[in-house]
């Protein structure tokens, strides 16, 4: 069984922390879903498919016409899981009535960001906070109860007290998967422009540390199970699709800028929307390859499973592997910041928090 992941690459506005902006013409849409369609029917590989991911980007900005359209020819090329997992990502003033009907999904992932009004509003979302709670209720009138919202924390100026409010907030609607994030300032976007020009700062790392800490605190107090860095599920809902990625499960990709891996190789479609759909209507496949000899699928697995609740399990790893790898995690061990227990190497709770240190001294260079 595979994952089958949808990329969108539709924004319904601009967000400051990413700059990535495209308005969204009926006509590029028709064409952009067309090509989705096209690059299944080339594609050699149709695995039966266990889960669904349509999303990265805006797929809720597509019209029910052609979100239909898509899962008619998915379900009709592919050998479709009954029981499989299908997650559809929307922006919260996107969900209305009706929209889920006639469509296989069963799980929705909601950009809820943050409860504030005025964070929304710097980070440019077209959403406010009450559009979440009434996006809730539609989806569970849906007979949808399965529901992840993401979160995000250490906006500038922002208190512990507002970021409590923000997880309270996110309890209190009782969604069954909650990702958080802490803001990023990324090179090239106009957040990181604002912050060279001095008008926006960021916080300080102690403060940042005690908003990741009153998350899980909170969250694990209210039932939800830690099961990787940034992700807490109640029991039984855990993401099936992004646990695929965690735990070294081929998936394919399909459409712009999406990813696809076959644990022997990645492969990644070029990110201009215009070019994929030319390439696609001229039948050729727009992608680069790289092929993942042993060293790049051990950092790999490095960067994905030691993420999770479950890290790492040693015996899928080469005698040189382990031997390697446990040499470099030995100081890490004594600290207490890694721990070995039946077979499995992960990180404690002190260690989550230096986590990028730690996988950068355990990759092969």
């Amino acid at each position: 069984m595979a994952g089958l992941y949808i990329h969108i690459p539709f924004c319904a506005s601009r967000c400051i922390y990413c700059g990535f902006y495209s308005t969204i013409d009926s006509s590029v849409q028709n064409r952009y879903v067309d090509a989705l369609c096209r690059e299944i029917e080339i594609l050699s590989e149709k695995p039966s498919i266990q889960t669904i991911y349509l999303g990265g980007g805006t797929p809720s900005q597509l019209t029910n016409e052609n979100l239909y359209r898509l899962f008619n020819h998915i379900y009709r090329v592919y050998d479709v899981d009954p029981s499989a997992e299908v997650t559809m990502e929307c922006n919260p003033d996107d969900i209305i009535k009706s929209m889920f009907s006639d469509l296989p999904v069963n799980r929705v992932s909601m950009g809820a960001q943050t409860f504030s009004n005025d964070r929304l509003n710097f980070i440019h979302r077209r959403h406010n906070a009450e559009e979440v709670d009434h996006a809730m209720d539609i989806i569970h009138d849906h007979g949808i109860h399965n529901v992840s919202i993401d979160l995000m924390f250490g906006f500038p100026q922002e208190t512990l007290k507002d970021w409590l409010s923000d997880i309270q907030h996110a309890i209190n609607l009782q969604p069954e998967h909650i990702s958080a994030y802490g803001l990023m300032y990324e090179e090239g976007t106009p957040l990181y422009c604002l912050l060279q020009q001095g008008k926006v700062k960021e916080i300080d790392e102690e403060l940042s540390l005690r908003m990741y800490d009153l998350l899980i605190q909170k969250l694990t107090e209210a039932g939800y199970e830690h099961y990787e860095i940034s992700n807490f599920a109640l029991p039984g809902f855990r993401s099936r699709h992004n646990s695929s990625y965690w735990h070294n499960i081929p998936y394919i990709g399909i459409g712009a800028a999406a990813h696809s891996y076959d644990i022997k190789s990645r492969r990644w479609n070029i990110a201009d929307i215009k070019k994929y759909i030319e390439s696609i209507e001229k039948g050729e496949l727009p992608y680069e390859e790289e092929v993942l000899d042993e060293e790049k699928q051990y950092n790999d697995l490095i960067v994905t499973a030691l993420r999770t609740k479950e890290g790492i399990c040693l015996n899928t790893l080469s005698s040189v592997q382990r031997d390697y790898l446990l040499q470099n995690s030995e100081t890490y061990i004594h600290r207490g910041l890694l721990a070995e227990e039946d077979g499995r190497l992960y990180l404690t709770r002190q260690g989550i928090t230096i986590s990028n240190s730690i996988m950068s001294d355990l990759m092969m260079v």
